[in-house]
């Protein structure tokens, strides 16, 4: 018999937060579940809701990114405390504003889903893409560095846009 009183969710339960079981779907991971639930309370297509996903790296990255690309149409943000990752939706003009003082300067940037096809272009990095093609197995921008508080990106597919955090 499982003791109630003991789960790890019992103590936020007793304060009056809700707990949905949803054990039962084995296919979507914890994440998936979560965003599912919350999208049902917004109207995604004038909400400007934004997820941010607290403690969401460190064993589980591959499905959480993958929740990234499912829901592409929601701002979701995965944060550690060393990192930031976010989705770059293709076809999309992107300005990230950067606070040197909490973000960077270490950034990359990895096509998800397909390669883009020689259409990235950054502007604001130390080493910026000019009309580039990357995909696994070949050239990923994991390895840069913002120059300034804004970064530009341009791309034909979804990209991964990771920043590093600086320590305080």
């Amino acid at each position: 018999m499982v003791d109630l009183q003991n789960a790890p969710w019992a103590f936020n339960q007793m304060q009056g937060t809700k707990i949905v079981d949803a054990s039962h779907d084995q296919d979507t991971t914890d994440l998936h579940k979560c965003v599912v639930y919350i999208s049902d309370f917004f109207d995604l297509q004038i909400s400007n809701l934004c997820i941010v996903v607290v403690g969401a790296l460190g064993g589980h990255e591959i499905g959480n990114i993958n929740v990234l690309y499912r829901f592409s149409t929601i701002r979701i943000i995965l944060l550690n405390d060393d990192c930031l990752i976010q989705l770059l939706p293709r076809s999309h003009h992107h300005e990230i504003h950067i606070k040197p003082s909490i973000l960077g300067p270490h950034c990359g940037l990895v096509p998800v889903g397909m390669p883009s096809t020689n259409t990235t272009t950054t502007g604001g990095l130390q080493w910026d893409l000019n009309n580039t093609k990357m995909e696994f197995g070949g050239l990923i921008s994991t390895s840069n560095i913002a120059k300034g508080q804004i970064v530009t990106v341009h791309s034909d597919t979804d990209l991964i846009w990771t920043i590093s955090i600086r320590k305080t």
